[in-house]
């Protein structure tokens, strides 16, 4: 007997007009380091990246920060509501500046499906 076709989504499609739109309120910025730092470079670099992002999570840009297990780089929590915002203050880090950090971002904005628990959320739900 055959087995019936699993049908597959693509994870990056948005939902059309599933839920309301939400602004984007952090962003995500998941570093990666391009190669494994030398030790010249990581004594040339490292102590004008470590007060450079501390500027920067004192002005309210970076709302959290983390570092990655597998060592390969940062990962912050930004307090900026624009991909390009987050690309041009993490730009001006000397790795990134170096070019030797890779940034991945990711818009973040409140949990869309919690309109649902409004009165008027149920009201629209599905129109």
């Amino acid at each position: 007997m055959d087995k019936p076709q699993e049908k597959t989504t693509d994870t990056n499609e948005k939902p059309k007009d599933a839920f309301p739109a939400v602004p984007t309120t952090k962003i995500l910025a998941i570093g990666r380091l391009v190669a494994p730092l030398t030790p010249e470079q990581r004594k040339a670099i490292l102590p004008r990246e470590v007060p450079d992002t501390v500027r920067l999570f004192l002005a309210g840009k970076i709302d959290q920060w983390w570092s990655r297990q597998d060592g390969k780089g940062p990962v912050f929590l930004m307090n900026v509501t624009s991909v390009e915002e987050a690309r041009a203050l993490l730009g001006k880090l000397p790795l990134d500046d170096a070019k030797l950090m890779e940034f991945d971002f990711i818009e973040l904005g409140p949990l869309s499906p919690l309109h649902l628990l409004l009165a008027e959320g149920w009201a629209t739900a599905g129109k």
